[in-house]
């Protein structure tokens, strides 16, 4: 008879370690413990990541039954902010990308009533929202900033949008992509935002549109937004397709 041969925690290390550094789980897991949720081969790799995604899944299911749309994230004064704030990309600072705010569009497509491209000028008719909040990072360390610009909930609505959706996926001009939840979307602190340290967004912060919620981690806030979509299919993210933890609440 052939044995199959015995894994050993050692074998698997750079799987445990990448999912450590994703911030899944805190203190790790033992083969024993991926084995009962998924029922793997943990021979082989594919049996570790098929084990990892199985953990994901269930993770992102326990976030969002425990999701309360009323709670606020934390606000603070503005003696508070973070001067100088910290730049955050998947690239470095001088990689970052920008377009004219004249010629600029945001598109909105799915199920939605209304697919008119929109203007920074048009988004500023809308109501406008404030918030100075923590942006809290996956890698470890936050800081806390000002934005302004209107709040998601009013815009959906404007734009006729399906609010019974399941999802609300984003896609930028710098190629970065991610999709929330349509309750995170109607939380009253989503926003649209247009306006960093209560100046028009740079291109280091997005501009000139970004997503800022801070009732998830910071990679969710999506910079350089071009397109708004609303649908019931899941799209994943530019970071939660490479295996980081798609519903992030904080």
């Amino acid at each position: 008879m052939i044995r199959k041969p015995v894994v050993s925690a050692a074998d698997i290390a750079p799987d445990l370690n990448r999912l450590r550094r994703r911030g899944l789980l805190r203190g790790g897991l033992s083969l024993g413990g991926l084995a009962l949720l998924t029922g793997c081969d943990l021979s082989t790799h594919s049996g570790v990541d098929a084990a990892l995604w199985a953990m994901l899944r269930f993770n992102d299911r326990v976030q969002a039954a425990l999701f309360n749309p009323s709670r606020m994230a934390e606000t603070y004064p503005v003696s508070a902010v973070t001067t100088p704030f910290r730049f955050n990309a998947y690239y470095p600072e001088w990689q970052v990308r920008s377009v004219d705010a004249v010629d600029w569009r945001l598109d909105v497509a799915g199920l939605v009533a209304d697919k008119t491209p929109w203007t920074v000028d048009r988004l500023r008719t809308l109501p406008q929202e404030g918030q100075i909040t923590r942006h809290i990072c996956i890698e470890g360390w936050s800081q806390i900033g000002q934005w302004s610009g209107v709040p998601l909930a009013a815009f959906l609505r404007r734009a006729g949008a399906d609010l019974r959706a399941r999802y609300v996926a984003f896609t930028c001009f710098d190629d970065y992509s991610t999709s929330i939840d349509m309750a995170s979307a109607l939380h009253p602190q989503t926003i649209l935002a247009l306006d960093f340290g209560q100046q028009p967004l740079t291109p280091e912060w997005g501009a000139p549109l970004r997503l800022r919620i801070p009732v998830k981690l910071g990679f969710k806030s999506a910079k350089n937004v071009r397109s708004i979509e609303v649908t019931n299919t899941f799209t994943g993210g530019y970071w939660e397709n490479q295996g980081y933890d798609w519903f992030s609440g904080v």
